[in-house]
């Protein structure tokens, strides 16, 4: 029986036996007229008190259950989630598990941006999955150890574009395809698939993008070597205002230590931390 119609069927059986045992028990005991209306008023009060607590007790225990399947079907759906990216990077061959700690930077330079809530959730999945739309492209362009050639840029400027397509599927990622979608967009506007410029592109996309360059540069990739840092981050301050959201990158600038601690697994942060 589902949570409604138990809910029900209780508060009928217990209204049935309240009413007929107490009009019988009145009756018996209340001989006088005036002081029997009186005694049925107020056993009226306490039936509604009572089975107020009742159906607060009851609808209390099957709305923590279904908060408790929700939490689990969240967890199982991340849980997914995070098997598929995982086997993402391991195809395009990126080290440290690239999707999870570009999404926990990311997540973290949103919260410091005042973003929270569902924005928050939404930015944080669209970060996990933001090279989604790789799967469509062939492991020729994806590991190439030198320079791609014009046809395979063409294909490889598809990927926001499928990646789009492929969340816009799923009810619960639609929100989180604008990070697919714009993270190769730049702030002044010569950026792919859309050439979006400044504000028009979409904040979750540009706090990612900021997350992504860093993370492409300071780290080794099949087609180049890692970055040192300070080469990095001198980077950054050079295309704030060109590539990347200048506040945004003044933003991640000042809370930099924070952000590099935030890419580090939870399970690790006391034992290391990111170069």
């Amino acid at each position: 029986m589902n949570p409604p119609l138990r809910i029900a069927g209780v508060y009928m059986l217990v209204a049935a036996i309240w009413i007929w045992c107490s009009d019988r028990a009145v009756n018996a005991w209340v001989s006088d007229a005036s002081l029997r209306a009186e005694v049925q008023t107020f056993k009226g009060w306490v039936f509604v008190l009572a089975t107020g607590v009742l159906l607060y007790w009851l609808i209390r225990r099957d709305v923590r259950r279904l908060q408790q399947g929700n939490h689990r079907l969240r967890v199982g759906r991340e849980q997914a989630l995070r098997v598929l990216v995982s086997a993402m990077d391991v195809r395009h061959q990126e080290t440290g598990q690239h999707s999870e700690r570009v999404a926990r930077m990311a997540t973290e330079l949103a919260r410091l941006d005042g973003v929270h809530g569902h924005a928050l959730d939404e930015l944080r999945l669209g970060a996990l999955l933001h090279d989604i739309g790789k799967l469509a492209l062939p492991d020729t362009i994806l590991t190439k150890p030198g320079p791609l050639g014009e046809a395979e840029w063409a294909l490889m400027r598809e990927h926001p574009r499928i990646g789009h397509e492929l969340l816009q599927q799923v009810d619960f990622l639609r929100g989180s395809s604008e990070v697919p979608y714009g993270h190769h967009e730049r702030w002044d506007g010569s950026g792919y698939p859309q050439g979006l410029r400044g504000e028009e592109i979409p904040l979750a996309a540009r706090i990612f993008s900021v997350i992504d360059v860093w993370d492409a540069l300071i780290t080794e990739r099949v087609y180049k070597s890692a970055w040192p840092e300070d080469r990095v981050l001198a980077y950054l301050r050079e295309v704030a205002g060109s590539q990347l959201d200048p506040r945004l990158v003044e933003l991640f600038l000042a809370h930099y230590a924070t952000l590099k601690q935030a890419a580090v697994p939870p399970e690790l942060a006391p034992l290391q931390s990111v170069a």
